[in-house]
């Protein structure tokens, strides 16, 4: 079962205040987003590619227009309250209460959820704000008030989290602490993890799948691995030898293809096979070899190359 599914969801933003004037702009186009329950979905995507508004659409924060959306098995359009029950969600800014304190500001939603008041302690440990005492939340910093944002999306014990962007204004540390809170979150609850970033390095560290969007369409779906079985397509083997020049000749003899760079000779990936017949053919004509190593590309060169 997924923990979050669309079908066909289609979306466009309409200029003007009449409902039938104004200009029409596509959002998004028959996005089919399938989350698997228990998992950490990454939805990654450049600024306006559509993710908050696929965020929203299934938050029930804007109205859908076409698609369906289907959220732990249910129908959203036919469970919105108890399904809104079971998600925790931060979208963009945390909406706080500047003149109250954390803990009066989750006293709100405390009592709107109906959980036990020893729950605000529980989420204040969790996000690391137990100390904050008397602060007015107004005074907090933008990644103070992410973590209190969090602590409220926890505060009725999700089994679905949906966050958008929740690293903002957080420093190294900060971002660090805030993965291992996720993975603890979904290693321990079982809790399943919806989330938009624009940090690719945090998002290959945790998550399991992976969604990309591009001008308003899905263009990757699938797991973390599938994704990076790309990485070997565009991989390049690197080689340190005593005579470049040397090198460039023997491999272009050998009908490879090398370029020089300016440390090295690099080669498409190859073989391993081929790999020790270069080796081999490079010592054999007095070439010292003093390294051959793989240059596989990150994830920020992976998605890049999705999109483009």
């Amino acid at each position: 079962m997924y923990a979050v599914e669309t079908n066909g969801l289609t979306y466009s933003f309409r200029a003007g205040f009449a409902k039938r004037t104004g200009s029409v702009t596509p959002v998004l186009h028959n996005i089919c987003l399938q989350v698997p329950k228990g998992s950490i979905y990454g939805f990654l995507g450049q600024n306006g590619a559509g993710k908050t508004t696929t965020l929203r659409l299934i938050l029930g924060l804007l109205r859908r227009q076409q698609g369906s959306i289907t959220i732990l098995g249910k129908s959203f359009e036919e469970n919105r309250i108890a399904i809104l029950r079971d998600i925790g969600s931060l979208i963009e800014s945390p909406s706080l209460y500047a003149h109250l304190t954390a803990a009066e500001n989750l006293t709100i939603f405390q009592k709107i959820h109906q959980v036990p008041i020893k729950r605000i302690g529980e989420v204040l440990d969790l996000v690391g704000l137990v100390g904050t005492g008397k602060k007015k939340a107004g005074q907090f910093s933008l990644g103070m008030k992410q973590r209190l944002g969090l602590a409220i999306a926890l505060l009725n014990n999700p089994t679905l989290l949906i966050l958008d962007e929740p690293t903002n204004g957080l420093d190294p540390n900060g971002i660090i602490e805030m993965r291992e809170l996720l993975k603890h979150l979904h290693r321990e609850q079982g809790i399943s993890i919806l989330i938009s970033s624009h940090l690719l390095a945090e998002i290959e560290r945790l998550v399991t799948h992976v969604g990309i969007i591009h001008k308003g369409e899905l263009v990757f779906q699938g797991t973390l691995p599938e994704l990076m079985m790309r990485r070997d397509q565009n991989s390049a083997l690197v080689l340190e030898t005593s005579d470049k020049q040397s090198t460039m000749r023997l491999l272009e003899q050998m009908h490879l293809s090398p370029v020089l760079e300016a440390n090295a000779v690099v080669l498409p990936f190859l073989p391993k096979e081929i790999v020790a017949d270069v080796a081999r053919t490079l010592v054999q004509n007095n070439i010292s070899v003093y390294g051959i190593a793989r240059r596989n590309d990150d994830l920020e060169t992976i998605f890049m190359n999705v999109i483009k």
